[in-house]
Parts: structure tokens; C-alpha cells; sequence
């Protein structure tokens, strides 16, 4: 119905099911599950970003889940959005580090972050959970948050405060994050 089936996306040449299964659930405790989890992660990224870069985010994300998920499970079926929502993860971890510059409290937010990932990997050896679909979910995420969540540094956006006519000197973007991203869209346009 939709599921990633290894053998019918390889063999059946049914590709969609790389897309579809991260509509599908296995069961109502997996969706209230998942649903929470995009609640929390999505709805914060989104407030920031917008729905436009993090509805990006979260689709490419699920389908490099399926990908990876595909790549080493060929015997099971597999349902769920884990991972897009780990592509989120990946790209709040990504905006974190190439944004180092904004946060006030620099240690706490990584923590907090590594801490989040970390329980939900440990999850994932559970019994029919898809860790690959996590793993490559968050590995796109985490690229394509370099791309997409970059920020302008907090130098340049206090040219507003300046009185009109005086220049800004300071640059828009930083030397690392321009640095960030170029490798993460080269990793991604690789991978």
C-alpha cells in the first residue's frame, strides 16, 4: 500500500515508495508518536524559517531516510516519518553550528541538541525501529541545514541601528559559514 519494500522499489521499479512510506504509520501510537516529535522540532524551526525551507528540509530528508533505510534493510517493511523528523534534528544541529555567533548560551543549546539526538539513536535499537531511516534522514537534514538555515551575521544586521548614511563594514555572512556550506552542498550533491 505504499510501504518501502526493497524489492518492489529495486525490482518493481516502484521508486515512489521512497517517498510514500513517510506518510505511513504502523499504527496510532507511531503517528501520535511522530506527530509530537514534528510538533516540538518542526514547529520551532518553522516560526524561524519559514514552512517553505523546512517543508524542503523535511521532504528531502525523508526520502534520504528511505534511500539509506533501502540501501541496508532488504527484508522488512517499513513505515513512518522518523526520517524526515531526524532530518530536522540534523538541520537544527546544522543551523546551531553555522550560526554559532547568534546563540548567547552556546554549550547549553549543543548539549540540550546532542542529548535529543542521542536518546532517539539509543531508540532506535529497538525492535522494528528503522535506525537507518534515522541515520539517513539526519545526515541529510544536517547538510542541507547548512544550506538552507544560514543566517547573516549579527554584525551585519545592526546596520540598521546605525544612523542613515553611515556604511556598514561588516560582512553579511561569515568566512565559516560560507566555508559550511559550500561542503555540505558538495557532501550532499555527492551523496
Amino acid at each position: 500500500m505504499g510501504a518501502l519494500v526493497w524489492d518492489k522499489v529495486v525490482h518493481g521499479h516502484q521508486g515512489w515508495r521512497l517517498f510514500s512510506c513517510m506518510w505511513m504509520h504502523a499504527g496510532v501510537l507511531h503517528l501520535v508518536a511522530n506527530m509530537l516529535s514534528l510538533l516540538f522540532v518542526g514547529l520551532r524551526l518553522e516560526q524561524q524559517f519559514g514552512y517553505v525551507r523546512i517543508g524542503a528540509i523535511y521532504l528531502i530528508s525523508g526520502v534520504g531516510g528511505s534511500v539509506l533505510s533501502s540501501l541496508f534493510i532488504r527484508s522488512a517493511i517499513s513505515v513512518g516519518a522518523s526520517g524526515a523528523l531526524f532530518g530536522l534534528l540534523g538541520a537544527m544541529l546544522a543551523e546551531l553550528l553555522s550560526n554559532w555567533t547568534i546563540y548567547t548560551n552556546k554549550v547549553a543549546a549543543v548539549t540540550t541538541l546532542l542529548f535529543v539526538i542521542a536518546v532517539n539513536l539509543v531508540l532506535g535499537i529497538l525492535p522494528h525501529v528503522n535506525n537507518f531511516a534515522h541515520i539517513g534522514g539526519f545526515l541529510t537534514g544536517f547538510l542541507l541545514g547548512f544550506v538552507l538555515l544560514m543566517r547573516p551575521h549579527f554584525g551585519w544586521m545592526e546596520r540598521y541601528r546605525l544612523p542613515a548614511g553611515s556604511p556598514c563594514t561588516a560582512r553579511k555572512y561569515l568566512p565559516y559559514q560560507w566555508a559550511l556550506m559550500a561542503a555540505a552542498l558538495a557532501l550532499a550533491v555527492a551523496g
